[in-house]
């Protein structure tokens, strides 16, 4: 068999479609839009594609730098991931996958217990999680993710990692030497950032404003290399070309307990993201649904076996299909490879290496607090009844765990985090005190069915995933 067989038998297998030419390939009329399936002359879908590029670069790299994972891997591992995404759904619905900030709690802890080893190895088993997931999701169709991640839910668990991430962004206290990190290592430069990014966001339109975390972070660099806490030694000795620098998982058991409450969060960025693209091009990808996730699943199974980030569909890159209305996944293609180019770059990566901690802390103020404010965007959309005790009580109950930061360990030295411990209670408190008010005729119906769950912000706010 040659190797074009086997290539069309895999698109094929996999309904991958081409694409036709929209047009003359050069104009968009008024009032249309470019479909997935249809692609803009190719100079023009390589600007599209570097347009979302500069859209999810800021966030992308952000994860890294907080973990201090390599960001020349992780850009690599996107990359990748976003090709893996395009080939499992088909080459129909246009995706980029970014680092996903609902790993950061996990990854912290984890790296602190037993080192980036362990937090690849609960990288990779969520990937695994999410793509067996997908697969049942495939078979059996959402609905029964919908009744087991009801809005209330969702928004709850999305909303405690993020609130749970407060004391990172304000940093450990300083000790010795040691200047701290996050916010309290240098509160002008922090502030600065801070402002910076709040004041792009209203000021500049169109992808400027969509830009807002990295300009705020260029802004808060010069800060930083105005001040003196930016050196140059590594970025002068880094190679202009070579590849990134991998890593492999260490099998470690007991960070998965950790790890399981980001399944649940990447399920509904991702079922976000199919309703979100589905009702701006009027196209019904619910069957895609499955593939979705088995491809985010099988992008962050790779990033955690070789030394990246975890992956999520980004809301940034919608923004950008929104703005321009240019649905085309030519351009993820042309995205994917732009990603790859600065991630064999090592000069690059030492350049990103040497951001001041607190341009970090500044940009981590706003963001994790975004996350937060994206589950009860969740409940606001979903318009989820608070007047029903039990919505009330187990967001209540999830959020303070989250917050305090509950911690538990067994005598055989298993640990239990906050954010898993939170996650847990949430979904045992809402079930359980649903099925028991059912059956007591106790019960208040939530006022909005749970058929989407739309994590994605709006074009001109900037998502910190």
């Amino acid at each position: 068999m040659t190797q074009d067989s086997r290539g069309a038998r895999l698109r094929r297998t996999l309904g991958f479609v081409g694409w036709d030419k929209h047009g003359d390939g050069k104009v968009v009329t008024p009032g249309e839009i470019v479909k997935p399936r249809e692609r803009l002359s190719w100079p023009r879908s390589i600007g599209l594609g570097a347009q979302h590029v500069l859209a999810m670069f800021g966030s992308t790299i952000l994860v890294p730098i907080i973990t201090g994972f390599p960001v020349a891997t992780t850009l690599m591992f996107s990359a990748i991931g976003t090709v893996l995404f395009l080939l499992i759904t088909g080459n129909r619905l246009p995706s980029y996958l970014g680092s996903s900030f609902a790993f950061l709690a996990p990854i912290a802890a984890a790296t602190a217990s037993g080192g980036m080893g362990s937090a690849l190895f609960g990288i990779l088993a969520t990937g695994v999680l999410l793509a067996v997931a997908g697969i049942v999701v495939h078979v059996a169709g959402p609905r029964w993710i919908q009744r087991f991640m009801p809005p209330a839910v969702t928004g709850t668990i999305v909303a405690l990692i993020g609130f749970n991430l407060a004391p990172v962004a304000w940093g450990a206290p300083p000790s010795g030497d040691d200047p701290g990190a996050g916010f309290q290592a240098s509160p002008v430069t922090a502030a600065a950032t801070l402002v910076a990014i709040l004041l792009v966001t209203v000021l500049l339109r169109g992808i400027l404003g969509r830009l807002s975390i990295l300009l705020g972070i260029v802004v808060g660099y010069l800060v930083g290399l105005v001040r003196g806490e930016v050196a140059f030694d590594e970025v002068s000795r880094a190679a202009w070309l070579g590849l990134p620098d991998f890593s492999t998982p260490t099998v470690d058991l007991s960070v998965l307990v950790i790890f399981l409450p980001v399944v649940l969060v990447l399920i509904a960025e991702n079922i976000g993201h199919v309703k979100s693209v589905a009702t701006m091009t009027g196209e019904d990808y619910d069957p895609l649904m499955g593939r979705a996730l088995i491809a985010d699943g099988v992008a962050t199974t790779l990033a955690g076996a070789g030394g990246g980030s975890g992956t999520t569909t980004y809301a940034e890159n919608i923004g950008v299909m929104a703005a321009s209305r240019v649905y085309s996944t030519a351009a993820y293609w042309v995205a994917a490879g732009g990603a790859c180019l600065l991630a064999l770059s090592p000069k690059f990566g030492a350049l990103v290496d040497s951001i001041p901690p607190g341009v970090i802390g500044g940009a981590a103020t706003l963001l994790f607090g975004m996350i937060g404010m994206l589950g009860a965007r969740i409940w606001v959309q979903n318009k989820v009844d608070f007047g029903d005790p039990v919505n009330l009580m187990s967001a209540g109950v999830g959020l303070v765990i989250a917050i305090a930061g509950f911690e538990f360990a067994t005598e055989g030295g298993l640990v239990f985090g906050a954010i898993a411990i939170a996650t847990v209670a949430t979904l045992v408190v809402y079930h359980g005190m649903r099925f028991v008010a059912r059956r007591r005729g106790t019960s208040h119906e939530e006022a909005a069915t749970p058929a989407a769950v739309p994590v994605t912000p709006p074009a001109d706010v900037p998502d910190p995933r």
